[in-house]
């Protein structure tokens, strides 16, 4: 087992070259680096990481399994971080998700929009809501078609207790990340045109954040390049 030392340094230089990236990856596409919110996904590790991260100056932290993420929140409830839940998402773990995320990147149908929305309210929290955007027709991935994200958008800015931030895809296997990430592109622009303020566009992960940033992405979700290769999950 690593010590906390030794994994703070592999932590660290992991950091450092992740940022490396981001930024070559910002020049290239003309942009500024305080355009992009780096999101630490700690799925699989544990909360001891989150501090490490922490430590280093992130303060967004990724997971994607409630009956991980909710006792590894309440571990680091201290700590001044914002969480992302980016998994899919039933509606039955809406109340427990809410508890402590802060932003829901995988809201693709009705039915999860207004679970949220009701949980939100019972807890009286804002909870930022990103529509998930199918890129391709996979199924079991999640994600709204793009025909329909407009009206899933409507359904989320009407919702009390929910914000509409922005839109969030991952990038079809196989495929071009570009081409996929310029689908996506022109998706958050349609969403823009009827709510200037959903300007999160999540995308992009360890392997393909330079097509992101060159795509517009705002969000990226960085779990491999930081923490290592993870575990099988058991259930």
């Amino acid at each position: 087992m690593t010590d906390l030392g030794g994994r703070r340094e592999q932590v660290a230089a992991a950091l450092a070259s992740v940022e490396a990236r981001i930024a070559e990856a910002c020049r290239a596409a003309g942009r500024p680096r305080e355009e992009i919110t780096l999101i630490a996904v700690t799925k699989t590790y544990p909360a001891s990481d989150v501090r490490i991260l922490a430590e280093l100056g992130v303060r967004d932290i990724g997971e994607n399994r409630d009956q991980e993420a909710a006792p590894k929140a309440a571990e680091c409830a201290d700590l001044p971080l914002t969480w992302h839940f980016i998994g899919q998402l039933q509606t039955n773990k809406a109340r427990s998700v809410v508890g402590y995320a802060d932003v829901v990147h995988s809201v693709d149908r009705d039915r999860l929009v207004a679970a949220l929305s009701r949980e939100a309210v019972r807890a009286e929290r804002e909870i930022t809501c990103l529509v998930q955007v199918a890129l391709d027709d996979t199924p079991g991935r999640g994600g709204a078609r793009p025909a329909d994200v407009p009206a899933l958008a409507d359904a989320v800015a009407r919702a009390e207790g929910l914000r509409l931030g922005g839109v969030m895809a991952v990038a079809p296997l196989g495929e071009d990340p570009a081409k996929a990430f310029a689908r996506l592109a022109e998706v958050a622009r349609a969403v823009r045109a009827d709510h200037p303020e959903a300007t999160i566009v999540s995308a992009g992960m360890s392997g393909d954040l330079a097509e992101a940033i060159a795509c517009g992405a705002t969000h990226l979700r960085i779990g491999t390049a930081l923490l290592g290769r993870r575990k099988p999950f058991v259930r």
